[in-house]
């Protein structure tokens, strides 16, 4: 039986469907493939073979962080890293998370030079990283400084009775579990916390003492929460020298590292496969990749920030019209 005309065109037609959805998929899968070893790969790719000068970003709110703590600890160990620039630009966060990073930095300036270059922003436990290099470069109207802890608590017991609520509980000793936002604060709870905050607040001035050119009285007398402007942050030798990643740069030479070197950052792994897949095909489709941002930008991650904190978080920012 002879195939009709309308046959035919049905059946090219379906065989192109079919290409062009084997095309796809091939294209999709290598996108994948792609995705994956950059994100299993990439930072080992970034330093193998190739001398360079490594580049962290350390932005936003400062958390405990393990994948930071595991990079700096590659970027350690790499011999194809020849120095490395911290571009930093954050209000700071927790104690802990600053702890942690500062002495993270500390182990990699064993045995290379490192730079941090500030942004908008290094206040706090921001600060205190930047502290942890061995230079740090400013921008002229940079926010550096706030050097201090604190601990914030809510009291809602004033919306409590408004709606009715009371709360009951039994335990081992009055200290235990406060200050709590169920009942008003005593004055054996504030001492409780502000030895705490003391305590820490020490700490927090020791790190500065050691790693700046500053006594302990001058240092005590910066440490009052104020924060500064690159220029302020130079005269009061918070930071040793005014610019960007070009001076950052130009230390490193002074240290021995060749100038011409290739800066690499070396990019945050990106923590799920679908998030993955998604940033790559962002990426290929010319899109911007807010996924892991995005929450940032709200400044929404510093409202379940816990423990004691080491952050400048004014009520508006500083802007230049």
């Amino acid at each position: 039986m002879a195939i009709r005309a309308d046959e035919i065109i049905d059946r090219r037609r379906l065989r192109r469907k079919l290409t062009f959805w084997r095309i796809a998929a091939i294209a999709i899968a290598a996108l994948a493939l792609g995705a994956a070893a950059t994100w299993l790969y990439g930072d080992e790719i970034a330093g193998t073979g190739v001398d360079h000068i490594a580049k962290v970003k350390i932005q936003g709110t400062i958390t405990e962080d393990d994948e930071l703590l595991e990079r700096l600890g590659r970027i350690a160990k790499s011999t194809s890293v020849k120095g490395v620039i911290l571009s930093i630009d954050s209000p700071g966060g927790t104690t802990v998370g600053g702890e942690a990073i500062f002495e993270a930095v500390r182990l990699v300036a064993k045995d290379k030079p490192v730079v941090a270059q500030v942004g908008t922003l290094a206040a706090s436990a921001g600060y205190m990283i930047a502290s942890a290099t061995d230079h740090i470069v400013a921008r002229q109207s940079s926010i550096v400084g706030s050097i201090g802890v604190l601990v914030q608590f809510p009291d809602v017991t004033g919306l409590m009775e408004k709606v009715g609520i009371k709360l009951e509980e039994v335990k081992s000793s009055p200290l235990k579990a406060e200050p709590s936002p169920f009942n008003p604060t005593t004055d054996e709870e504030r001492a409780m916390i502000r030895n705490m905050i003391l305590d820490s607040y020490d700490w927090f001035i020791g790190l500065v003492e050691e790693r700046r050119p500053l006594s302990h009285e001058q240092v005590v007398a910066l440490a009052d929460g104020s924060v500064f402007t690159g220029r302020q942050a130079l005269a009061n030798k918070l930071v040793d020298s005014l610019g960007g990643e070009q001076e950052a740069i130009d230390w490193l030479a002074t240290k021995g590292v060749d100038a011409k070197l290739k800066v690499i950052e070396w990019e945050r792994k990106k923590s799920t496969g679908s998030y993955l897949f998604a940033s790559a095909m962002a990426k290929a489709l010319g899109m911007p990749d807010y996924g892991s941002t995005f929450l940032k930008e709200l400044g929404a991650d510093r409202i379940f920030l816990d423990g004691m904190l080491a952050v400048w978080h004014p009520q508006k920012a500083i802007l230049a019209d």
